[in-house]
């Protein structure tokens, strides 16, 4: 079974998601055949690299938000994320544009590392107000998930994983993704935002036992008349004599 979870570094409920999805997947009797795949998205592509100010004053200004507001948004989301066992730092977020974040993540995914490198992210920038559109950081970042770090000055000079990141875009458009955290499994079953644990887990199952099917052994199907497959078995009107 496979989950593609779109998200964006900079959504404060796609790292909530992600924990609620953790703990539904870790009760989950089937989650050694389970593939995660995490698929890029940007809730403002029109963010700058670097924004001088903070995340309060960007949502008020650029998003034409109340100021009081955005704090009890943030008060609200911090309290999610506090159940979550996360620490949201909100006065402390850097504003920066996630684009060459996301590329990071496609490379981390190219040798095995994606979640490691989405949590890294995900945490440094909520709760360690980290700047995740600066090269030194992500390359720091690199370093510490043991990639090359050739490969994370690439990032930096060419376009590599641009493309990748572009089609992520447009697979969510495809599929009529306007927010996120979404979470796509086997591309027949959707559940859009920070959904309870609960909710996670009711789809899990459901999908495995759409695409596992129970099937019946011990009947013989060249003698119908014969197949018992209820036998010696009770039921609402009895049992069988």
């Amino acid at each position: 079974m496979k989950i593609e979870i779109w998200s964006d570094v900079a959504c404060p409920w796609c790292y909530i998601g992600k924990r609620r999805f953790e703990a539904a997947l870790a009760e989950f009797p089937h989650r050694d055949q389970v593939e995660v795949q995490w698929r890029s998205y940007q809730l403002d592509p029109s963010v700058p690299e670097h924004y001088d100010g903070t995340e309060l004053d960007y949502l008020s200004k650029r998003k034409g938000m109340a100021a009081g507001q955005v704090t009890q948004m943030f008060d609200h989301v911090a309290a999610q994320a506090k159940g979550e066992g996360l620490n949201y730092r909100f006065d402390d977020v850097v504003v920066a544009n996630s684009f060459t974040a996301h590329r990071l993540i496609h490379l981390a995914a190219a040798h095995g590392k994606q979640d490691a490198a989405k949590e890294r992210l995900l945490s440094d920038h909520f709760e360690h107000g980290k700047d995740i559109g600066s090269p030194d950081y992500l390359t720091s970042v690199g370093a510490d998930l043991g990639l090359d770090a050739g490969d994370v000055a690439e990032l930096f000079s060419t376009d590599k994983y641009a493309d990748d990141v572009r089609h992520d875009f447009a697979e969510a458009r495809a599929l009529s993704i306007s927010g996120v955290p979404f979470f796509v499994i086997d591309r027949k079953y959707g559940l859009s935002g920070a959904q309870p644990a609960a909710s996670f887990t009711m789809a899990l199952e459901q999908a495995w036992q759409e695409s596992h099917p129970l099937v019946m052994v011990g009947v013989d199907k060249t003698d119908k008349a014969s197949a018992q497959p209820n036998a010696d078995a009770c039921g609402p009107d009895g049992c069988a004599v």
